[in-house]
């Protein structure tokens, strides 16, 4: 009889995602969803996906994480898939400004890069992100300047993002060889970070 050799990696790249959707108890899947499932199998990237349709139910996800998820300290990087416009993010027909969502975080995502996918537009100014980054305890803020409900970052953008990050986890190179991959979507979705 022989042995299953099974090969074990020093560290599993976790990347916890919340989505706001019109009904958190819908069976159907979404295409973030299926889009991490593919990153699974592909690019051996593992996710945690948690599905959000009031803010209460936001907060309770980012309690779970914290307070009940002993892998919290493996998730690098926070996604989140929010709809909104500029500054604000819209849940359930209500409005809550970046502000808001960072005291939601206080001092919660020590180190982690916390990544908004296209569905808002992030345009913080100097003291707005530097107000993010130090309520909140992360490492980085990044999204988009352009906001699309037809042309959607998770597909590419936010895909490659995430395994660059997975490769090499110095922001500065691994913005750099996104904008080389990938110069004229990341200039038509105006990629940002704030660190």
């Amino acid at each position: 009889m022989s042995k299953l050799e099974i090969p074990i990696t020093e560290i599993e790249n976790f990347i916890y995602c919340l989505e706001v959707v019109p009904d958190a108890n819908s069976t159907e899947t979404t295409e973030v969803l299926t889009i991490l499932e593919d990153m699974a199998l592909q690019q051996q990237i593992t996710s945690i996906y948690k599905a959000c349709d009031t803010i209460e139910d936001l907060e309770d996800s980012i309690n779970h994480l914290l307070y009940d998820d002993h892998h919290f300290q493996d998730y690098e990087m926070i996604y989140l898939v929010l709809p909104g416009e500029a500054n604000n993010i819209l849940i359930n027909g209500y409005y809550y400004s970046i502000e808001e969502i960072a005291e939601l975080f206080e001092g919660k995502m020590d180190g982690k890069v916390i990544h908004f996918a296209n569905k808002k537009l992030l345009d913080l100014t100097d003291d707005e992100s530097q107000y993010f980054l130090d309520v909140t305890g992360a490492r980085a803020i990044s999204g988009y300047g352009v906001s699309s409900a037809h042309m959607t970052s998770a597909f590419t953008l936010d895909r490659l993002f995430f395994s660059l990050f997975y490769e090499n986890d110095d922001l500065k190179e691994v913005v750099e060889r996104l904008f080389y991959k990938q110069y004229k979507l990341c200039q038509l979705l105006d990629f940002r970070l704030y660190y």
